[in-house]
């Protein structure tokens, strides 16, 4: 109940009485639910690449204040990164050397650990990535099969007779050195596996794992179906990460290797699903 003293939105106080008045595109979007607040400005951020806590909140005729909760709400969410002044996602022009230049150290150790989980005979897929690229050159030597759309891992075992490579076709994406696209997706469908190893540009606290490239999610996924024990490699760069796009559930990994640094919380939260959780 009303009484004196107290508003409620979309109502004015006027002669000691509260009359009914329409709703201004400010009262309009203070009140809208967070959660549609924080889509906007994702699809936004999305569109535009970044965006300043200005523009946001004159967009949405809010305060600048909230427009920086909402985005360090993200943040930590790892559906964005904060940048001073306001947000943006990963760039998907990121040179693939420049990425894999970060957490140099902690991807190789991932890398090897991963290796080691396959045995000769053993067909493997490895998703684009620098790191599935680190794990291929561990991955030398062995009489196996791979099968991949990364250039990058072409490059590290074209000289290596004894693997059998298997090349997935699709659109090249010149940024990052890998194939995409529905004729990748269709080419994993017809395709079985022993093991599989999938890389991701972030994972929030809940497990969620992430991608911020809207055209690699399905091959992603496709991957995910193409082998029954899988594997997901993420150094603590990746907790939360980026990332605007779910790829799966924690459920979903069999196991997550990653560094000593990750976040612990979000480690349980895989330990709890029922992966098996390796620091290397």
């Amino acid at each position: 109940m009303l009484t004196s003293g107290h508003y409620h939105a979309g109502l004015s106080r006027t002669s000691h009485s509260f009359c009914l008045k329409l709703l201004t595109p400010a009262c309009y979007y203070e009140r809208m639910l967070t959660t549609t607040r924080q889509a906007t400005i994702l699809r936004r951020v999305k569109e535009t690449g970044e965006a300043s806590v200005t523009d946001l909140a004159e967009i949405m005729q809010v305060s600048p204040s909230t427009i920086r909760r909402d985005l360090n709400s993200l943040s930590a969410d790892g559906l964005l990164r904060r940048v001073r002044g306001g947000g943006s996602v990963e760039p998907d022009e990121v040179p693939f050397q420049e990425v894999a230049e970060r957490s140099a150290s902690s991807k190789e150790r991932i890398a090897a650990v991963a290796a080691s989980l396959v045995a000769d005979g053993d067909v493997v897929v490895l998703d684009i990535g620098t790191t599935t690229a680190l794990i291929a050159r561990a991955l030398r030597g062995k009489a196996i099969t791979v099968i991949t759309s990364s250039i990058a891992v072409l490059d590290e075992l074209r000289a290596d007779t004894g693997i059998e490579l298997i090349m997935l076709g699709g659109v090249l994406r010149r940024s990052y050195h890998s194939l995409v696209g529905s004729l990748t997706e269709g080419a994993l469908s017809q395709l079985r596996a022993t093991i599989c190893f999938v890389g991701t540009s972030g994972i929030r606290p809940d497990g969620t794992v992430l991608d911020s490239t809207g055209i690699e999610v399905p091959v992603k996924r496709a991957i995910l179906a193409s082998a029954p024990h899988i594997v997901l490699v993420a150094d603590e760069t990746k907790f939360p990460g980026t990332g605007i796009l779910s790829v799966c559930e924690p459920s979903a990994i069999n196991t997550l290797i990653t560094s000593d640094a990750a976040d612990r919380a979000t480690l349980e939260v895989f330990r709890q699903s029922g992966s098996d959780v390796v620091l290397a």
